[in-house]
């Protein structure tokens, strides 16, 4: 049956071993027979920088590489700065934040998600700085080693910040989420980041929409499904 297929929130790191075999396995096994693959951002838990010499970066790369179907990648809050080099290494191509497919007859808005969390007004500010091109080239002139100690700071920092928000705060706004579907002409939206999975199902100006949240991989995996038949939410042990 013809699908595509969704993930989003892997985190890839060399702490978590347990779960690039689990990527690894998924590739091999249920990305093999899908039309497409969608990685919808946070595929690593951090990047600093396609010239981070790191031994999981080359095994996902050549993983990725060996997949006999198209692949997409969009930028997550942690790996914003995957860049065209380690793309093209893995034979990805990297798409815009906030893309629009058109599948099996339906219009669908993907995105990473971070932008819908708008009442977290610390985290927007600070994420409107960051994704500034002059900052990014800066960032990635500077040596590795500074660039590692910094990215340590920023997420320690974050990581302390977080635990102290109301965990509500963190989650998406209704009000963006509507805004943005109405803005892309768009009633189907699918999403990561909040590590929520669930599907979301309300009106927009009288217009039935559906908001399809990708869970991490962290207990369990997690990735939709979009056949011509229907839309499935499809979680797996790891």
């Amino acid at each position: 049956m013809s699908k595509t297929l969704f993930i989003s929130d892997l985190h890839l790191c060399n702490k978590s071993p347990k779960i690039t075999a689990a990527f690894l396995h998924f590739l091999h096994h249920e990305a093999r027979y899908a039309d497409a693959l969608y990685i919808l951002g946070d595929l690593f838990d951090s990047w600093i920088g396609d010239d981070d010499i790191n031994p999981l970066h080359d095994h996902v790369a050549c993983m990725l590489r060996q997949l006999s179907i198209p692949c997409h990648f969009l930028h997550g809050n942690r790996d914003f700065l995957l860049g065209k080099s380690f793309a093209s290494r893995a034979g990805i191509h990297i798409i815009p934040d906030a893309s629009i497919l058109e599948l099996h007859g339906q219009r669908l808005l993907i995105m990473h998600g971070d932008k819908l969390c708008t009442r977290d007004m610390t985290y927007q500010i600070y994420r409107q700085y960051i994704h500034k091109d002059w900052l990014k080239k800066f960032f990635l002139s500077l040596p590795i080693y500074i660039r590692k100690r910094i990215a340590f700071k920023i997420r320690s920092y974050s990581q302390e910040t977080n635990n102290s928000k109301n965990i509500d705060i963190m989650d998406v706004s209704l009000h963006a989420v509507s805004s943005l579907m109405c803005q892309h002409q768009a009633f189907i939206l699918i999403h990561g980041h909040t590590h929520r999975p669930t599907v979301h199902k309300f009106t927009i100006n009288g217009q039935s929409a559906q908001r399809w949240v990708l869970g991490d991989w962290s207990e369990q995996g997690s990735m939709i499904s979009v056949s011509h038949k229907d839309i499935q939410f499809i979680t797996f042990s790891l």
